[in-house]
């Protein structure tokens, strides 16, 4: 099974990414565990909530790795929650760094910021976009990590992502 991550700053078209990719591919893909989470909480969330979520986010990726699937996507994964704790309170829970150390994709799709910011009451950054952008490539590099960034508005952004996708699965154009 090719295990690939799509991951990046809010806003980037994480979830319509992973979701459409799924549907190309005509296989599984592992939704973004936070946003249902987050919806339901009822105050604002803290540091022991991400943790929460990264450990519950691993949970359903490595049950949706034991079923048969050519391919399988992941609506995040916990490099987000690794630098969304460390950006939003000044450090990394260990149990996070645990995860993000331990976990085995074959591609990360990093979204690139190109796309128009979309309100919504979970994201909080529209103006550090470019900041956490730098953040996820380089600790993509650092890790040594095979990663790909996609561009692009709707189908074009899909179309980079299927090449890279595509790439990975060693089918030839």
């Amino acid at each position: 099974m090719l295990k690939v991550a799509v991951t990046g700053p809010e806003s980037t078209g994480k979830s319509w990414l992973a979701s459409k990719l799924a549907v190309y591919f005509g296989c599984l893909w592992v939704p973004e565990f936070a946003r249902t989470y987050l919806n339901n909480l009822g105050r604002k969330y803290e540091l022991a909530d991400v943790e929460y979520i990264a450990q519950r986010q691993d949970q359903l990726i490595r049950n949706t790795m034991t079923k048969d699937s050519p391919v399988m996507f992941a609506d995040t994964e916990m490099l987000v929650c690794k630098i969304w704790s460390e950006f939003v309170f000044g450090q990394c829970p260990e149990k996070i760094a645990q995860l993000t150390d331990r976990q085995t994709f074959d591609l990360y799709l990093l979204c690139d910021i190109d796309l128009a910011w979309e309100p919504d009451p979970l994201r909080e950054h529209p103006d550090k976009r470019r900041e956490l952008f730098e953040r996820y490539e380089n600790e993509l590099i650092k890790r040594g990590w095979n990663y790909a960034i996609v561009k692009g508005e709707g189908n074009q952004r899909l179309e980079h992502a299927i090449i890279h996708v595509n790439k990975a699965l060693g089918v030839k154009e």
